[in-house]
């Protein structure tokens, strides 16, 4: 891991102000690891001698203990900032120098709400399905309206062919009576 970087010399600070000139279009500035501490010293996080600087106009402005120090993506100049401010942010490991430039949050923030979108989008597809299979099988389970119709009209038509309950017999018992008196 790294920290915010500090810029020990003219060198490095060309070097950083050439690479920032890269992002310039996209994005004003970004954040380097200056700040002052509770007795008002200005100090690099890193804990290197602050030797160079390269303020730009009217900068530092106030007595302010709370601030951020961006390094200008256009000029690479230096100015105070509320640590608040939507920036990018340069990054250096102690051992080798390497240095890495991050571009604004911004960025990673509207891809954040795309991945959110995203997300929202599958839960959403995945709840309406569970309720199209709940229906469906609800449906199965009680059958369909005009199917259940169906086999009641059915079973009514069987149950009225079959005898009643106070006929005395079917009618063909009823026919062969009425053929035997007819005969005497």
């Amino acid at each position: 891991g790294g920290m915010l970087t500090s810029v020990e010399d003219l060198d490095e600070s060309n070097f950083l102000i050439e690479h920032a000139d890269l992002y310039a279009s996209k994005i004003s500035g970004f954040w380097i690891g200056m700040y002052r501490n509770v007795n008002g010293q200005l100090l690099w996080q890193d804990n290197s001698a602050l030797d160079f600087v390269n303020w730009g106009d009217g900068q530092p402005s106030g007595d302010e203990l709370a601030f951020c120090v961006e390094l200008s993506a256009a000029t690479g100049n230096w100015s105070v900032l509320p640590c608040s401010s939507q920036k990018g942010f340069i990054c250096k490991k102690s051992k080798s120098n390497t240095f890495y430039l991050f571009t604004d949050a911004k960025k990673d923030k509207a891809s954040g709400h795309l991945n959110m979108w995203i997300l929202l989008t599958l839960v959403l597809i995945i709840l309406l399905g569970v309720a199209f299979m709940i229906y469906f099988l609800f449906k199965i389970k009680t059958g369909s309206g005009t199917g259940r119709e169906v086999r009641r009209g059915s079973r009514q038509l069987e149950y009225s062919r079959a005898p009643a309950a106070g006929d005395n017999g079917s009618d063909a018992t009823n026919d062969k009576e009425k053929n035997e008196h007819s005969a005497v």
